[in-house]
């Protein structure tokens, strides 16, 4: 998958949250500094239960319109029928924005360019944002970028970055999120990982300086005392058969007790599946294997970023 690709983004949604108090209410739900995100900047966060187990990982950010928090199409309606609960008298309004704008992903070494050629924004830096003219771009690392456009100026910008890319599906999106250490908490893994389990905290999605929201008691003693004992690893699976979110994962030192839990994978060009596991950090070094402790061997592979002893 070399060079400058494209994908329509329909795998995820979009709602927007405005009003006078959307800062304030957010800030208390979520796991990521809602208080001091500009119209400048992105976030990753997590939304949990009071018992610090993430319902849903989402990218946020901020316009003249309000915060936009994108999420799996399979947990936008849930999660924002959840968050909408806790609204009560604030000042918030919570919209559905999905039929309103086209998502797009730009990924490649030109794509920097292309983007600006496209949209006449281009962002610099990791998760900075530009936005004109309804338009909303978000760098995402260094080769990767994210167009959020109004529909009635999609076919536009899709014309002029159709010109200079490849289209690929949105699968292969995923596995640039997948190689790059997104999670993505999906309807099979809510609720089986404290944030730090899927390094959200490694990728800035959980602040310990903020205050209050719903389970941060825990994920804050887990990160203070040390405790956390399992992390998200990239690994690749070799076979014809796909990993599925949910599904576990085995080691000699664990025995029939499952040591791991796949959270996304998808079809890699060279063939088998890579993938996104949370492992018991002690059981790497004995093999660890998918379905059974005689399954495909995950053989694991360098994450872009470092994760903590």
């Amino acid at each position: 998958m070399s060079g400058l690709i494209f994908s329509p983004l329909g795998q995820y949604e979009l709602v927007r949250f405005s009003g006078d108090d959307a800062q304030t209410f957010l800030h208390a739900q979520l796991s990521c500094d809602v208080a001091t995100l500009t119209q400048g900047a992105s976030t990753y966060g997590a939304y949990c239960t009071p018992k610090g187990r993430a319902l849903a990982s989402f990218l946020l950010w901020r316009s003249g319109e309000g915060y936009f928090m994108q999420l799996p199409s399979s947990l936008r309606e849930p999660i924002q029928k959840q968050l909408t609960k806790f609204i009560l008298r604030a000042k918030v309004k919570v919209a559905n924005v999905t039929d309103d704008f086209a998502l797009i992903g730009v990924a490649g070494p030109e794509a920097s360019a292309l983007v600006l050629k496209a949209t006449g924004l281009a962002p610099n830096t990791a998760h900075s944002v530009e936005h004109a003219s309804g338009i909303t771009v978000i760098r995402l690392d260094e080769d990767r970028y994210e167009i959020a456009v109004p529909r009635n100026k999609a076919a536009a910008v899709m014309e002029t970055i159709a010109a200079g890319a490849e289209k690929t599906r949105p699968e292969s999106w995923d596995l640039l999120d997948i190689r790059a250490g997104i999670p993505v908490i999906t309807p099979a893994t809510q609720e089986a990982f404290v944030p730090q389990m899927v390094n959200l905290d490694v990728i800035g999605g959980v602040s310990f300086d903020k205050g209050c929201y719903p389970g941060q008691e825990i994920v804050a003693r887990m990160h203070y005392r040390g405790t956390l004992k399992q992390r998200m690893y990239l690994a690749h699976v070799d076979g014809p058969e796909q990993p599925q979110p949910g599904e576990k994962v085995y080691s000699a030192a664990f025995g029939e007790q499952a040591c791991g839990t796949i959270v996304n994978a998808t079809q890699s060009p060279a063939g088998g599946f890579d993938a996104l596991a949370v492992i018991q950090t002690a059981s790497r070094k004995d093999g660890v294997h998918w379905k059974s402790q005689d399954g495909p061997a995950l053989q694991f592979l360098p994450l872009p970023y470092s994760i903590p002893d």
